[in-house]
């Protein structure tokens, strides 16, 4: 079986966690760093930085236990995408990009001016030079 990391982004709302939850693969997000003990979700923005050092630490063990793994975030930029490029070549897995452009709602209440600041921020994958 290959090794596969495939990155799900899009905008909070767009389908990445269900899509997520399709593929055959170890599943994580940095916002499962904010679901306590109870399995309620509670987002604190002073932790988003370590919540995203968690979802890229769980990323590698994962890989380098063989499991291929599948990371739903929203990736609005391209520099956000590179760390995990370089643990797909590390571990030579595979690398797969897949964008989700639909609006089902976000579950997280993030207010429409935050998504409207993301919009604007977006930038396309297949820019980036292959490292």
């Amino acid at each position: 079986m290959t090794l596969k990391l495939t990155l799900i982004r899009g905008l909070p709302g767009s389908g990445k966690s269900t899509l997520a939850q399709t593929i055959p693969a170890q599943h994580y997000e940095a916002d499962m760093y904010f679901i306590n003990e109870s399995g309620e979700y509670v987002y604190q923005a002073n932790k988003i930085a370590q919540a995203h050092q968690w979802c890229k630490t769980k990323t590698e063990q994962a890989l380098a236990q063989g499991h291929s793994v599948v990371v739903a975030n929203t990736f609005v930029q391209r520099w956000e995408m590179v760390p995990y490029l370089k643990l797909a070549k590390r571990y030579s897995a595979q690398f797969e990009v897949i964008e989700c452009h639909d609006n089902y709602g976000n579950v997280h209440g993030v207010e429409a001016k935050t998504i409207n600041s993301m919009k604007k921020r977006w930038q396309e994958w297949q820019n980036v030079p292959q490292l």
